[in-house]
């Protein structure tokens, strides 16, 4: 091999392992940076104001029982409905009520929301309640002004009476008798929307 030739592979070399040299220390600008996210939930807490709603004693057919009573939004979402679930037992004392359901002899007004609360705008019975579900911001027009629900923060204020029904006969089988009345309020949350 010439001097030549022996030269230009020295030269073919160098310049190789220089490429390879400098192809593994290539430097180069770099940046980040964090980001720190939250999903924190909204809470959705009714409360009714008073907790008991109606406890009397000693009714007597013809007796009514007006009663006012607020739903309170504590939480922090809006509510877009309430739905009202009744349930109810009767301890019948004489164990003679013949078939009679002491439900069915106390009927429940929903009364308007305003001052005198005179004008029922649903009216039904314990019995009747146990087997369906009431709406309360938003069936009946129980509460009209407020359409949109119950906002974060608010109460509504609603009227309610309870009559055991004078029917004209003889009611004598439910004398003794108690009413057990549950009612469940469940709060719905509103639509989900784009943030």
């Amino acid at each position: 091999m010439t001097l030549k030739k022996k030269l230009s592979m020295g030269i073919a070399s160098a310049a190789l392992g220089l490429s390879l040299v400098g192809g593994g220390t290539f430097a180069y600008f770099s940046d980040s940076v964090d980001t720190e996210n939250t999903f924190a939930a909204g809470t959705l807490n009714l409360s009714i104001d008073p907790s008991v709603i109606i406890d009397v004693n000693n009714i007597k057919p013809g007796d009514k029982m007006p009663r006012r009573f607020y739903l309170v939004n504590d939480g922090s979402l809006d509510i877009s409905r309430i739905d009202l679930n009744t349930s109810y037992e009767v301890i019948d004392t004489k164990n003679d009520n013949n078939g009679e359901d002491f439900a069915e002899h106390i009927k429940v007004n929903f009364l308007d929301n305003d001052d005198k609360n005179t004008h029922p705008i649903f009216t039904t019975t314990l019995a009747d309640l146990d087997s369906s579900t009431i709406d309360l911001l938003q069936e009946n027009g129980w509460t009209p002004d407020d359409e949109e629900g119950l906002k974060s923060g608010e109460q509504d204020t609603l009227f309610v009476e309870f009559e055991f029904v004078d029917n004209g006969f003889d009611q004598n089988i439910f004398q003794g008798d108690i009413l057990k009345l549950t009612w469940t309020f469940d709060a719905h949350q509103t639509e989900g929307e784009e943030r």
